[in-house]
């Protein structure tokens, strides 16, 4: 995972052809990437900002089915999430953990109504499942949940699915890529795609570093760009029709007291019928999402002031103590790429998450669609295609049962540095070796100095906001003490890439920009 050494094995030898090129460095370019190189084929992924920059580390952090989806009728893709699902928890004990949720009933019919639902849901999950459902009373239900509202409550159900941190499993998928011979790079963006005989033969590239242009050859190219999507399928044929329905997804997040306890709370069938959770993270609590049809993709999406007053309101509708905008420590948006069948009165909400994998004239292959749980389905289906496509040797898959770069069944439950899984003895060896690295970045968060130098050395960080959004969860955790961490955390990376003081300026100022759109005014 070093940045300079991946460009020269890029840039070294320029009539090289790779088997396969992955565009785009979220769950699904990632776990394409990893498919294709655990098979042996020779593999470049490239990414045009930082791994998980967008829509790939602002989830709702959840490894799940989708009970929603079982409401929908959607059982094949719920079959799929389940197994997906529970693979994840077994190749990543370190970063995905089994959650309880409470759905709790005010009405009559709705205790039997969500219970007979999720025991389908346990049946589906089969041996993979994470526990059984049950009907719980209203005081178990005010025993699990302290602080919800218990006027007219009436009991509820409680049921399992997983919880993950999205973009450090993001950077641990980047981490197995590299440990297993694939090339990949950050801020290297793709401009245009190289063609022979009408042919896709390979990409056309910008190191945004150094700003060199280079020509890379491959025998198949993989467009994994999630809501950019349609910007490469242009690239490829201009006159292409739309493939992608950008949907924004906005969560607010809120001190700890807001939610006692250990467990998530799932209400089913909200006023305009979507889900809303309030899910525990990192000691602090997320509550979200909405499903907002958005008409251009963007890298930073901007939340709207009905998505975060629906949020305040719902949310304040069973919590003891409603939210208020002030309580707010950080607010966050993401783009979902759904696949668009060119259906434009129909809602998002009831838009299928199903991936799709298309193949343009001219071997152009597409992935649109799908979701983190089944990242590496997505990536399993992609390679396949890829095989067809580019004329390679036929291998099997090997990524169901293969453990994620971090893999560790010790969970440190009062260490943060749990997350990091194997890693964690690591970091702990660079504050024995220079104590001053053991000091925190600001006394409200658990994040080190070591964490950003480990960031940098390991995980390919490049910039402040890579340190403080994606390898450490500052900004989503509490947006106004990432922006009094970004100095201390400039110098730290400074020092490392031996940078001046300009570039440090520079990195305060592009920080501030960016975190402001995550502190609600």
């Amino acid at each position: 995972m070093n940045r300079a050494f991946m460009i020269r094995t890029i840039t070294e030898n320029p009539e090289k052809i790779w088997d396969l090129i992955v565009i785009g460095g979220g769950a699904t370019g990632l776990g394409t990437a990893v498919d294709a190189t655990t098979r042996g084929y020779n593999t470049l992924l490239l990414e045009q900002a930082d791994f998980a920059k967008g829509t790939s580390s602002r989830s709702t952090k959840l490894v799940h089915g989708g009970v929603r989806y079982l409401a929908q009728g959607d059982v094949s893709l719920v079959l799929e999430a389940l197994h997906e699902r529970g693979l994840l928890r077994q190749n990543a004990p370190h970063l995905v953990k089994n959650l309880a949720f409470v759905i709790p009933n005010y009405e009559w019919w709705s205790g039997p109504f969500y219970a007979i639902g999720m025991k389908v849901y346990d049946m589906m999950a089969g041996k993979l499942g994470l526990g059984p459902s049950e009907m719980i009373s209203k005081e178990e239900t005010i025993e699990i949940i302290p602080n919800i509202k218990t006027g007219g409550l009436r009991g509820g159900v409680i049921y399992y699915d997983g919880q993950f941190d999205d973009s450090r499993l993001a950077i641990n998928l980047a981490q197995t890529f590299s440990k297993n011979n694939g090339t990949l790079a950050n801020y290297f963006k793709v401009t245009g795609l190289l063609k022979s005989n009408d042919l896709i033969s390979g990409v056309i590239a910008t190191d945004l570093e150094s700003g060199q242009e280079h020509m890379i050859k491959a025998k198949a190219v993989v467009n994994a760009t999630g809501v950019f999507v349609d910007e490469v399928r242009t690239m490829d044929d201009p006159q292409h029709s739309r493939s992608i329905r950008p949907s924004q997804g906005v969560h607010l997040v809120l001190p700890s007291h807001f939610l006692k306890g250990d467990s998530a709370i799932m209400i089913p069938k909200t006023d305009d019928d979507r889900v809303l959770f309030a899910v525990p993270w990192h000691h602090r609590v997320i509550v979200g999402t909405t499903d907002t049809p958005r008409d251009q993709p963007e890298l930073e999406p901007q939340p709207l002031e009905s998505e975060i007053e629906f949020i305040l309101n719902t949310a304040g509708r069973y919590l003891t103590r409603a939210p208020k905008r002030s309580d707010v420590l950080s607010v966050f948006a993401g783009l979902r790429p759904l696949a668009y069948d060119g259906n434009d009165q129909e809602e998002t909400k009831e838009v299928s998450r199903n991936h799709q994998i298309t193949v343009s004239l001219s071997g152009l292959i597409t992935v649109s669609g799908g979701k983190w749980t089944t990242y590496r389905k997505m990536g399993e289906d992609a390679v396949e295609k890829a095989i067809l496509v580019g004329g390679l040797e036929e291998r099997p898959c090997t990524t169901r049962n293969m453990p994620i770069h971090g893999y560790s069944l010790n969970r440190h439950a009062k260490d943060h540095l749990q997350i990091y899984g194997s890693d964690r003895v690591a970091i702990l060896q660079l504050m024995e070796e220079n104590p001053e690295l053991k000091d925190r970045l600001h006394p409200n968060l658990e994040y080190t100095r070591a964490e950003v130098v480990w960031a940098v050395r390991e995980e390919m960080a490049r910039t402040v906001e890579d340190v403080l959004a994606r390898r450490t969860r500052a900004l989503f955790l509490d947006a106004r003490a990432s922006l009094e961490m970004a100095p201390k955390v400039a110098a730290i990376i400074a020092n490392e890439l031996n940078r001046e003081q300009p570039w440090i300026d520079a990195q305060i100022k592009d920080f501030e920009a960016v975190a402001s759109n995550y502190i609600l005014k």
